[in-house]
């Protein structure tokens, strides 16, 4: 395993960061078009510097590849460590992805503190990619924490009227479990005799008791990250309030934090105690699939059906995860992604429609594909995909977890199954409503179509979504040895 002392893992993470305080410098009244280019090109350039780590990434190695480390606080032994895997690789992509699409997405649509709402997107960016790349686990914890920062400003200033209470919800909760995992962190440090390091706390032989509350404190972070039910509440909320480019990047990317944390601290640092606590994991992940579906079904207001199903879909990852084994973690995985690609696309169609009605009451619509012909079969698309059908990236990520869960018990696949009967309901039961029947109002007869802004970001994401559900090859390759090494580290006695 190389080490670089600087490389383009920093690049990757430093770049958006950069260009997000160039924005903000540049910030001035009547320099908006201006902003929002350098926006646009800074997203693009986050995007292009992965390139060559994608193409010289060697999906047959073990360990981390394109490390970097030097020190950054001798007292503690704290280092500036990065590395990535393929589970690393694969959630960047789709981070840079979906940064480029929120800076497009807000192009028209932003009119006040334009430069502070780009460059909260950026520096995000940037703090995400940070979270992915860390290999020192204060590190992670600096740039875990450090993501709160950039949403809470979103959300609590250009969120909708209730975006106050929504932000320091959001902010209180998952602040709160994420001091638990500090202290555990710390313990792990001190049993490493002053390591910091990830990789050494996969070797550390940690009694039972220990793992149980190690486990518990991260637990208590992951989970309300992800959300898993019942620590879920916050969630909604925030959508609801969140401006269309928080609700995409709190959807497709910030959720899968604590599906990242669960793979690569919990399983492999406190396998035992994962093992032990199985079962209660596998029983909360499908109350949130069958249950949470069952809320969807009597939503009255777009984003907050689509925020319960990703609680319901999100909780097929860590169904995956904790049935221990390469089915099953491989679909959790494919599920993040696919997951984070297909919630994008319908926050963002549901945003175009916003923009228009300024409503996300789903009575007032109805007939919308008469007057916007091309939006209609985008967001069938992705109503589609968020439904489970095959051929596409949504029914990829699922079946892998079914088959998983199969060979663990029939009953989990069984109850996990339900979700392609409730997410074929409520999505479609939604989109026909909406799109479908007789024109309601004059305004909505007086609807224009997708400009071709709008367009290409939905014809990207239906590429994308398409592409990923008749052949995901590229991404089950790029992650298998990611998946067998955990799987190998979690099945280790540490006591």
């Amino acid at each position: 395993m190389s080490t670089n002392i600087i490389g383009s893992l920093s690049l990757i993470v430093w770049l958006p960061i950069f260009f997000g305080i160039v924005v903000l410098t540049i910030g001035q009244d009547g320099r908006e078009h201006l902003v929002r280019w350098v926006s646009l090109v800074g997203s693009i350039l986050g995007a292009l510097v992965l390139v060559p780590v994608w193409t010289q990434f060697d999906q047959t190695k073990t360990g981390f590849q394109f490390v970097e480390s030097i020190p950054w606080i001798d007292t503690f032994n704290i280092n500036y460590h990065l590395g990535i895997d393929g589970l690393s690789l694969i959630l960047i992509l789709l981070n840079v992805v979906t940064t480029i699409l929120v800076v497009i997405a807000g192009w028209e649509v932003i009119t006040k503190r334009v430069s502070q709402y780009y460059a909260s997107f950026l520096i995000l960016s940037g703090i995400i990619n940070g979270v992915f790349c860390s290999l020192d686990a204060m590190l992670f914890y600096v740039f875990f924490e450090a993501t709160l920062i950039p949403m809470f400003l979103i959300i609590g200033i250009w969120g909708g009227p209730n975006r106050v209470y929504a932000a320091i919800k959001f902010f209180l909760y998952t602040l709160a479990g994420s001091l638990l995992t500090l202290v555990a962190l710390i313990y792990l440090y001190r049993l490493s005799a002053g390591s910091f390091s990830i990789a050494d706390f996969y070797l550390l032989p940690i009694p039972q008791s220990a793992q149980l509350l190690i486990f518990i404190a991260l637990f208590a972070a992951f989970a309300v990250k992800i959300p898993m039910w019942p620590v879920h509440t916050w969630l909604p909320d925030a959508h609801v309030e969140a401006p269309t480019g928080g609700s995409v990047v709190l959807a497709a990317v910030m959720l899968k934090l604590g599906g990242y944390g669960f793979l690569r601290l919990s399983l492999p640092i406190v396998p035992d105690a994962a093992r032990e606590l199985a079962p209660l994991v596998i029983a909360l992940s499908l109350i949130a699939i069958v249950y949470i579906g069952f809320v969807a079904l009597i939503q009255r207001d777009m984003k907050k059906l689509i925020a319960y199903s990703s609680i319901s879909h999100m909780g097929f990852v860590t169904l995956g995860i904790f049935i221990f084994n390469a089915e099953g973690m491989q679909g959790a995985i494919i599920q993040m992604v696919s997951h984070g690609f297909i919630s994008a696309a319908l926050f963002l169609c549901v945003g175009v429609l916003y923009d228009r009605i300024h409503s996300r009451q789903i009575a007032d619509y109805g007939g919308v594909v008469n007057s916007m012909p091309k939006f209609a079969a985008l967001f069938l698309v992705f109503a589609m995909a968020n439904a489970g059908l095959p051929g596409t990236s949504g029914f990829v990520g699922e079946f892998f977890v079914i088959m998983g869960a199969m060979s663990n018990n029939f009953w989990f696949a069984f109850a996990a199954a339900m979700t392609l009967i409730l997410g074929a309901a409520y999505t479609l039961w939604m989109y026909k409503r909406v799109v479908f029947g007789q024109v309601t109002s004059d305004r909505i007869a007086d609807l224009k179509d997708v400009n071709a802004r709008e367009f290409s970001m939905l014809l990207v994401l239906a590429f994308v979504v398409i592409g990923v559900g008749l052949y995901p090859k590229p991404f089950t390759d790029i992650i298998g040895t990611s998946v067998t090494t955990i799987l190998e580290l979690s099945s280790v006695i540490k006591y």
